[in-house]
């Protein structure tokens, strides 16, 4: 016996939004007859699909699997529907890309209404947030895939290159002037400014052929975003790892200067990630396809 279309969809109305009455209402149900439904699925499926306690929501390992295969379903049905009235063209489809603030407002939001045009049935909707964040959310399905130069061995999720990321080891010329940074032992009169804990930016200088753990600072502050490190750095307050395309203006008008130009920091690549499971991966190669046509700014 194959679950009904109703219950799906009762099934991935829960699951997308994580609150059971929230639920109902997108669906026009009380709360009692969505949870029937629901529980109606997980009989007929054999498997738990929420966990639920007076706190929280969550899917279980079999609802994460479910899911994919549940809104690929839908979308099926709503084809079937469409070719029944005569309907051509692709199917309309709802897309959320995560993406770090800074990315998003310089490179991702001037793209939309070319992406719009390349895409005419495709509404792309937009989420800010740090890397770990975007990961974990995708992963969760809160979030459909994210652009982001995060590193991750979670086989849950598949990824595809966008464009390569430059790094460069920069300070304020004037901070450089007042205390030089020239040779190792200097580190240790600056503050360096990087990015967290989990994820530090200095890492790309330090595991390139020359950084290593030879500089020691007097300091480091962790100020979670890019945008926030340049500005502190363009004000002197400290040194930090940035990535090139950022900070390329500030080179070239001399408000940033390269520090041990001879060490070239590691390189990464920016790349639209989304679970590996998700029937939409042809969808995401088009996707990454359009957007590497445009330089990162």
């Amino acid at each position: 016996m194959y679950p009904s279309i109703d219950s799906l969809r009762c099934f991935v109305a829960a699951a997308r939004l994580l609150n059971f009455r929230a639920a109902a209402r997108s669906v026009a149900l009380t709360p009692a007859a969505l949870g029937q439904r629901i529980r109606k699925l997980e009989d007929e499926l054999g498997a738990p699909l929420f966990q639920r306690t007076t706190r929280f929501v969550a899917l279980t390992e079999a609802g994460l699997r479910l899911l994919p295969v549940a809104e690929h379903c839908l979308a099926a049905a709503r084809d079937c529907v469409r070719a029944a009235r005569g309907e051509t063209g692709p199917p309309p489809m709802d897309i959320t890309l995560g993406t770090r603030q800074e990315l998003g407002m310089s490179w991702i939001v001037p793209q939309l209404d070319d992406l719009r045009r390349a895409f005419p049935s495709l509404d792309l909707h937009l989420y800010f947030g740090s890397g770990p964040d975007l990961l974990l959310r995708v992963r969760t399905m809160e979030i459909d895939c994210a652009v982001t130069s995060s590193r991750f061995t979670d086989p849950k999720l598949d990824a595809i290159r966008i464009h390569a990321e430059a790094y460069v080891f920069v300070g304020a010329p004037k901070l450089l002037r007042a205390s030089p940074l020239e040779r190792d032992e200097d580190a240790q009169h600056h503050t360096l400014l990087d990015a967290s804990r989990e994820l530090p930016l200095f890492r790309y200088w330090r595991d390139a052929p020359g950084g290593g753990d030879r500089l020691q600072f007097q300091r480091i502050v962790r100020l979670g975003g890019i945008e926030a490190i340049r500005q502190r750095a363009l004000a002197g307050a400290g040194v930090a790892v940035l990535p090139r395309y950022l900070i390329e203006e500030d080179l070239a008008a001399r408000r940033l200067r390269r520090i041990f130009p001879a060490v070239n920091p590691v390189g990464d690549y920016f790349r639209l990630v989304f679970r590996a499971d998700d029937p939409r991966r042809p969808v995401y190669d088009k996707l990454a396809e359009r957007m590497r046509e445009v330089p990162l700014r």
